[in-house]
């Protein structure tokens, strides 16, 4: 028997306030990060317009439960298909090469739309539902049906890994992380995982030493251009490449080391980074609040993840919980990355940090991310005697 409850106990408030949360510190450091942009545009304001947008697409995915999502799922994973690779074709007037990769509708009126954001929402959905049909269809668990089940997912990804990964390296790895977060839970065999990660760490490890200590090697068998070597040369060495490559990287490390511990204050920055407002907001809260203020916003992510997964290990639909997982990786990939590139812990990929970056199709497509979950929160049932076990399959 379904247990009633009203729609004020069933919305997560839980959620609702972490989220506002951001908002302040995005738009706090937005602003103050505005004093060394190199544009004249007020992002604050647009930040809080792609906000209100992003609370209506929550109202909107809100509205409809996971089985109505599950059906539209291939539908909404074909409109990201399409988008994406009308970007190939797409005429200058439509959408034009920045910083030489062609990633945004930017040549209508209004602000630029970034399907690949949207894909990676689309990707999480349609992942779930392969695998909730899959184990509807394949009852027996052997290591040939779950196969079938890692070749399914396989190909379902390398939709938009190949429409994005010669593009924007750093969504290919978002798109990576979605993949192996729902992989892991997915009750797939390690006979099967464990082979394919360990083949590709392998094969990873490779090129790190041939770029390290034989990059000629590259460069002669390989697509790899001088350019592309000296970003991670830069990385590893932001000091010496400092007039080059490594400026932006050498900049943010000037910047999080002078905020110290408790920081400059607020409006008080004084290191010079490029689009700061963008990717490299973190420097702006290091510089400003210094250790502390660092520490609470990564604190913040830890809380909003601790809450994903108590939902994920609370539904009682298997659809939903990989949905859950998905989020979860997604989010916490994007975290670890641009605050890991922020500090010199990983290269730099241009990977936004959720809800506090600047950017319109980053942000509404994190906001349509917690916008499933508020759904799967709003819509969930309880019952007093259920069968769990069926939805899960141990590997």
């Amino acid at each position: 028997m379904d247990r009633i409850q009203k729609k004020n106990d069933r919305f997560d408030w839980t959620l609702a306030l972490i989220l506002f949360l951001f908002c302040i510190i995005s738009c706090t450091a937005i602003y103050s990060g505005q004093t060394t942009a190199q544009y004249p545009d007020n992002f604050v304001l647009q930040q809080i317009i792609f906000y209100s947008v992003g609370m209506i697409v929550i109202a909107a995915i809100m509205y409809f439960d996971s089985d109505q999502i599950k059906r539209m799922t291939w539908i909404l994973f074909g409109i990201g298909t399409i988008l994406q690779a009308g970007l190939f074709i797409a005429p200058e007037s439509l959408a034009y090469e920045v910083k030489g990769a062609k990633l945004w509708y930017n040549g209508l009126p209004g602000p630029s739309l970034q399907p690949s954001e949207f894909f990676k929402i689309f990707l999480i959905l349609a992942l779930s539902k392969v695998i909730v049909d899959h184990y509807a269809k394949y009852t027996m668990k052997t290591v040939k049906n779950d196969l079938i089940l890692f070749i399914k997912l396989g190909l379902v990804t390398c939709v938009p890994l190949g429409l994005i990964i010669l593009e924007d390296l750093g969504t290919a790895l978002v798109i990576i992380a979605i993949f192996t977060g729902i992989l892991l839970v997915s009750g797939i065999t390690w006979k099967i995982i464990l082979p394919v990660y360990g083949t590709v760490a392998a094969v990873g490890g490779t090129i790190i030493y041939y770029i390290i200590w034989a990059p000629e090697t590259l460069l002669k068998y390989l697509s790899v251009d001088n350019y592309q070597l000296m970003r991670i040369y830069a990385w590893l060495d932001p000091y010496t490449h400092k007039q080059g490559a490594g400026l932006q990287l050498y900049n943010s490390l000037h910047a999080i080391g002078s905020g110290e511990l408790g920081g400059k204050g607020f409006y008080e920055r004084q290191v010079y980074i490029p689009d700061v407002h963008t990717d490299f907001i973190f420097s702006v809260i290091g510089e400003e609040y210094g250790f502390i203020g660092a520490s609470v916003v990564i604190c913040l992510y830890f809380i909003l993840i601790f809450h994903l997964t108590k939902i994920a290990l609370s539904v009682n639909d298997p659809f939903n919980t990989y949905v859950c997982v998905g989020v979860i990786s997604y989010i916490t990939f994007h975290v670890f990355q641009n605050i890991g590139m922020t500090i010199q812990v990983l290269p730099i990929t241009g990977i936004p940090l959720p809800f506090i970056s600047y950017g319109g199709s980053s942000l509404i497509g994190n906001m349509m991310a917690m916008g499933l979950i508020f759904s799967i929160r709003f819509h969930q049932k309880s019952y007093m005697f259920q069968d769990s076990s069926k939805y899960y399959r141990a590997s």
